[in-house]
C-alpha cells in the first residue's frame, strides 16, 4: 500500500483533473517500477490487445451487467475503465443468474476493428465488434450455437483465414481438459470447419487445461493457456507449424518458490517498443481474481515469463512515453447524468431497478424478493448496485436517505457474496430498525438472513395512511460504513456523519459463483404487493 500522501500529491500533479487516483491501491511506485497486482480488483480471465501505444483489456463478467468491461492503459500498469461491450444477455430473467453468461473473453484488433469473442456454456460462442472501444459496440453475433463452449480466441492468419480455439465446461457437456480448433469464415461470424481436438491436458499431466489464447509468431502457431486449476496451476505454451497441431508444449510460468498462488490465465502483449509482457490473474478468494503483469523472454524460442518462469511481485515498468498515474474509479458522488462505469447490476438492467437523477444522488427502488418461500435472502435479487472490491484493506462510507412506502421494506450497504453481510434499515410499525444482516450460505435458498437489531430510529417525516396503503415514511441523512481487512468486514453507522457507532461483530467475506465479493447497495421488499420504496444515495466514498 504505497499511496502515501506525498505520493498522492505527486500523482495528482501529473494527472489531469478527469483522471482518478485511488487512495487504497496504486501499482505504480513512482520510481519507474510497479508492484503487482497492476489491477487489484476482480477482473477474472483478463485478455489484452495492443494498438500502437494504447492497450485495451477485457475480462470475464459472467452474470454481472453491463458486461465485458473495457479498460485502457498507456503503459500496462496504470489502467482506467472506459466502457463495456455488452448491455444485455438475460432479457427475460427476473432473478440473478449466478455463474452464467460471459466466460473468459478474448479481445483482438483486425482490419481496423476491435473484436471480442467469448463462450457462454449454456448457449454457444458469441462475438461483438466496434471501431471505437470506448464507444458503442454492435449487437452480439452467435458464431457457434451449442452447450459447453468456454474460453474462445480467434486468430486471423496472413492469408485472411480465421481460426478459433476454445475450451470446454465439464458441468455442461461432460468433459473438459481438451482444447479444440476450428475454422471460421473470414469475417469471423460463423464456423465453416469441423472441430479438431489439438491438445489433451489429462494425457500430458496438465489437468484442467483451459483458457487458451491463440497467436502466431515467426511462422509458429502458439496457444498459451493455464492448467492445473485456478489456485495451484501453471501456464503452458504450446507451438505447432499448423493451427491444427500437433503441438509441443512447455511450462513457462508457475509459482515456484514464490508466495503467488496460480498464476492463472491471461494474455500476451507485444508492444511497439519491442517488449513482450503477459497479464494474468491470481485468485485471492473472497477478493476475487486480480491482474498481474510479468515480462516475457523469447530468447530460448519459448515465451519464458517472469523471473525465469517464476512470477515477479515487483519489476520495472514497460517502456512507455506516458507519465500518467491513473486507477480504476471507485468513489462516486453521483453528480453525473450517467451511472459510473464501476457499477454493475446482478442481471440485465431494467429502469425499474433505479435511475440517476439531476439532483446529485442515485435513486435505487425496492425490489420484490424473488419467490423463495418464506426466505429473506438477497442471493437472487437482480437490482443490487455493486462494484468490485478495490484493495485488500479499505473503508467504504455512504450517505443516503430512505423513503419506505410499504411495511418491512429494507435497504442498506452490503458486502455481497454467497456469504454476505450488510448494515441497513428496515421499516417497522413506528419507524426503522438499524440492522446487521448476515447470511453464511445464501446459495442454500432455504437459509434466511440472521438479523441483529442494533438501534431504532424515528422517521424524520411521516405521511398519512391512505385506504389500503401504509403511510409513507422518510428518514434522512443516514451514514453507513464498512471496513474491510484480512477478508473480514466490520460495520458502523452515524446520524450526523461525525459520531460513529459500531454495528454488530466481525463478518467473513465470501465468494460468489466464479467471482469474489462485491460491495454496494440493496433495496428490497418482502411483500408481494404495494408501492416501491427507494433510497437516494448521495455519495459513496472509498478511503483508507
Amino acid at each position: 500500500m504505497k499511496c502515501i500522501l506525498l505520493f498522492l500529491s505527486l500523482v495528482c500533479s501529473l494527472s489531469v483533473s478527469a483522471q482518478y487516483c485511488s487512495e487504497v491501491w496504486s501499482p505504480d511506485n513512482g520510481d519507474g517500477t510497479y508492484t503487482n497486482p497492476v489491477i487489484n480488483a476482480d477482473y477474472s480471465d483478463p485478455d489484452v490487445v495492443a494498438v500502437g501505444d494504447d492497450y485495451y483489456l477485457t475480462a470475464s463478467s459472467f452474470n454481472c451487467m453491463p458486461g465485458l468491461p473495457i479498460l485502457h492503459s498507456k503503459d500496462l500498469v496504470n489502467w482506467e475503465i472506459i466502457g463495456h461491450a455488452l448491455r444485455s444477455q438475460f432479457p427475460d430473467s427476473v432473478r440473478t443468474q449466478h455463474g452464467m453468461g460471459v466466460y473468459a473473453p478474448s479481445i483482438r484488433y483486425h482490419s481496423g476493428e476491435f473484436y471480442i469473442y467469448w463462450g457462454d456454456p449454456d448457449r454457444g460462442i458469441f462475438m461483438v465488434k466496434t471501431k471505437d472501444p470506448a464507444g458503442e459496440w454492435e449487437k452480439p453475433v452467435m458464431v457457434v450455437e451449442g452447450l459447453g463452449y468456454i474460453d474462445t480466441t480467434p486468430l486471423w492468419d496472413e492469408d485472411g483465414r480465421c481460426y478459433l480455439v476454445n475450451g470446454w465446461a465439464n458441468s455442461r457437456i461432460g468433459f473438459n481438459g481438451v482444447l479444440t480448433v476450428r475454422e471460421l469464415s473470414a469475417d469471423g461470424t460463423r464456423a465453416i470447419g469441423e472441430p479438431c481436438i489439438v491438445f489433451d491436458g489429462d494425457a500430458t499431466g496438465n489437468v484442467t487445461t483451459e483458457g487458451p489464447k491463440f497467436y502466431k509468431r515467426d511462422g509458429w502457431y502458439w496457444i498459451l493457456c493455464p492448467a492445473g486449476g485456478v489456485a495451484g496451476g501453471w501456464q503452458l505454451a504450446m507451438r505447432s507449424k499448423s493451427p491444427y497441431g500437433p503441438y509441443e508444449w512447455k511450462r513457462v510460468l508457475e509459482r515456484g518458490k514464490t508466495t503467488m498462488n496460480g498464476p492463472h490465465q491471461g494474455g500476451w502483449i507485444h508492444t511497439k517498443y519491442g517488449e513482450d509482457w503477459f497479464i494474468h490473474f491470481q485468485d485471492k478468494g473472497p477478493y476475487g481474481r486480480v491482474c498481474h503483469l510479468q515480462p516475457v523472454d523469447w530468447s530460448s524460442g519459448w515465451p519464458v515469463m517472469g523471473n525465469a518462469g517464476e512470477p515477479y511481485w515487483k519489476f520495472r515498468k514497460p517502456k512507455s512515453d506516458s507519465k500518467t498515474i491513473v486507477n480504476p474509479v471507485e468513489t462516486d458522488e453521483f453528480d453525473s447524468s450517467k451511472l459510473g462505469m464501476q457499477w454493475q447490476w446482478q442481471n440485465d438492467y431494467k429502469e425499474s431497478y433505479g435511475q440517476v437523477t439531476s439532483m446529485g444522488f442515485f435513486r435505487l427502488f425496492t425490489y420484490a424478493l424473488p419467490e423463495l418461500g418464506d426466505v429473506s435472502n438477497l442471493w437472487y435479487v437482480p437490482n443490487m448496485l455493486l462494484q468490485k472490491i478495490p484493495a485488500d484493506e479499505f473503508t467504504a462510507t455512504t450517505k443516503l436517505s430512505f423513503c419506505s412506502r410499504n411495511s418491512d421494506q429494507y435497504v442498506g450497504l452490503v458486502c455481497m457474496s454467497a456469504e454476505y453481510s450488510s448494515v441497513g434499515l428496515q421499516r417497522t410499525e413506528d419507524g426503522y430498525e438499524l440492522q446487521i444482516r448476515h447470511n453464511p450460505n445464501a446459495m442454500r435458498t432455504h437459509l434466511t438472513d440472521e438479523v441483529l437489531t442494533v438501534d431504532t430510529l424515528k422517521p424524520t417525516q411521516k405521511g398519512t395512511p391512505r385506504k389500503g396503503r401504509p403511510a409513507e415514511m422518510h428518514i434522512k441523512d443516514v451514514y453507513l460504513r464498512m471496513s474491510i481487512k484480512d477478508s473480514k468486514v466490520n460495520y458502523a453507522y452515524s446520524i450526523d456523519g461525525k459520531k460513529w457507532k459500531k454495528a454488530g461483530g466481525e463478518y467473513a467475506m465470501g465468494k460468489g459463483r466464479w467471482i469474489g465479493s462485491k460491495i454496494g447497495f440493496f433495496a428490497v421488499d418482502p411483500n408481494k404487493t404495494g408501492r416501491k420504496g427507494f433510497i437516494d444515495i448521495d455519495w459513496f466514498r472509498i478511503s483508507r
